[in-house]
């Protein structure tokens, strides 16, 4: 059995949104306040939009922050499937257009040959990271550690910031932070919305299976504090 982390349970999406926002808002400006600048690794998917819209027009010192990627498909950055067009889409607008964005993809045609590069790109970032901000599919997946890939091992062990992945039942290749960069982080946010994620994550806290269900890595250590934010 997986301790539970702090979960704060919302009745609606705006109601979850708009405090999450709230809470990475200020934490980042903190961060700024005190070390001079700050970090934010956020996610993809349908579920962040939103709450990006929101953190796009907050207060903070964006030309401070930086903010990359928890993981990336190998696809064109003008892609409909790139979660670097998300984020410029929602996030880098408003006060937030200055923050200093990089992305995972690069010019290499594989992420196995891309990832020395993104690597380098994200040398100056501030470490430990600030904020991260994880999803979390049906499968019990996060990042790109796809319990479905021959690489969900060395995802959860390199020492690597960064890992390539081929998922065995979701297209595309992918880069993806490893285990050991998403850990190296003062505060962990797990975003998720509906029943049946809700169900995936009590099925998460059941054991400490981490190849099985790779968000296990993330709600079973006591490294790093992460809040599980949830609405119907």
């Amino acid at each position: 059995m997986i301790k539970e982390s702090v979960f704060k349970s919302f009745d609606d999406k705006a109601s979850l949104e708009n405090q999450l926002a709230d809470r990475i808002a200020k934490q980042l400006q903190e961060a700024v306040d005190t070390r001079g600048k700050a970090s934010f690794i956020v996610s993809g998917g349908s579920t962040p939009v939103k709450l990006f819209q929101i953190l796009s027009k907050k207060n903070v010192e964006w030309s401070d922050v930086y903010i990359t990627l928890a993981d990336e498909r190998w696809v064109d950055a003008e892609s409909d499937d790139s979660n670097e067009r998300l984020v410029r889409t929602h996030l880098l607008q408003n006060k937030a257009v200055n923050a200093k964005f990089r992305g995972l993809k690069n010019m290499f045609s594989s992420p196995e040959e891309g990832c020395s590069m993104a690597i380098e790109q994200l040398a100056n970032f501030p470490r430990p990271f600030d904020v991260v901000v994880l999803g979390m599919g049906n499968d019990g997946h996060t990042c790109s550690w796809f319990p479905c890939s021959k690489e969900i091992d060395e995802a959860l062990s390199t020492d690597k910031l960064c890992v390539a992945v081929t998922p065995g039942t979701a297209p595309n290749s992918r880069l993806s932070l490893s285990k050991t960069a998403i850990l190296a982080s003062r505060q962990i946010y797990l975003h998720i919305v509906g029943e049946q994620k809700l169900t995936v994550y009590r099925q998460a806290l059941e054991n400490e299976d981490a190849n099985s269900m790779p968000i296990r890595a993330v709600l079973g250590q006591h490294k790093t504090p992460v809040d599980v934010y949830w609405s119907a």
